[in-house]
């Protein structure tokens, strides 16, 4: 099978995932085609992994996603500028303090928003702004199911063979 004909296969693996009518061994090869597409990206996006940290867990991918940030002390709405398993990142004024309780809601075309606790990963200091990466923090199951399969979603309309 060439390449072309892969992504057409996979894609329809996907749109099949998407809608819970894959078999078991169609499952089996559409998590092994998840697998072997984020281990290329990864490798074409140079990114390194953590100790223990999968393929999957490492891609980033750059999506804009609209997310309500909230605390105590503050209700904000930004845009995502990278996404990933893990968390995304996004442009802010200010960034929260490293031990502020936080909740971020993810607007996800297609599904229900995402919410979860996050913490602030990194600050990284821009002219006019600051770059911060929050992680997520106990994320449900169910949540990261929908969250990848988005990812995925944006992978694949991005993929033009």
């Amino acid at each position: 099978m060439d390449l072309a004909e892969w992504v057409s296969h996979f894609r329809a693996l996907h749109e099949r995932a998407k809608n819970g009518t894959l078999g078991d061994a169609e499952t089996r090869d559409y998590e092994a085609g998840r697998d072997a597409l984020t281990r290329a990206l990864v490798t074409a996006q140079g990114l390194t992994r953590q100790p223990g940290q999968s393929p999957r867990e490492a891609l980033r991918i750059a999506r804009v996603l609209q997310v309500d940030l909230a605390s105590r002390v503050r209700q904000e709405r930004l845009a995502t500028s990278e996404l990933s398993l893990g968390g995304f990142s996004a442009r802010m004024a200010r960034a929260p303090a490293p031990d502020e309780e936080l909740t971020a809601t993810l607007k996800v075309p297609g599904t229900e928003p995402i919410s979860a606790p996050v913490k602030v990963a990194g600050v990284k200091a821009q002219p006019g702004f600051v770059l911060v990466s929050f992680s997520f923090h106990r994320l449900e199951k169910s949540a990261a199911a929908r969250f990848e399969m988005a990812i995925f979603d944006h992978v694949l309309a991005q993929v033009s063979i």
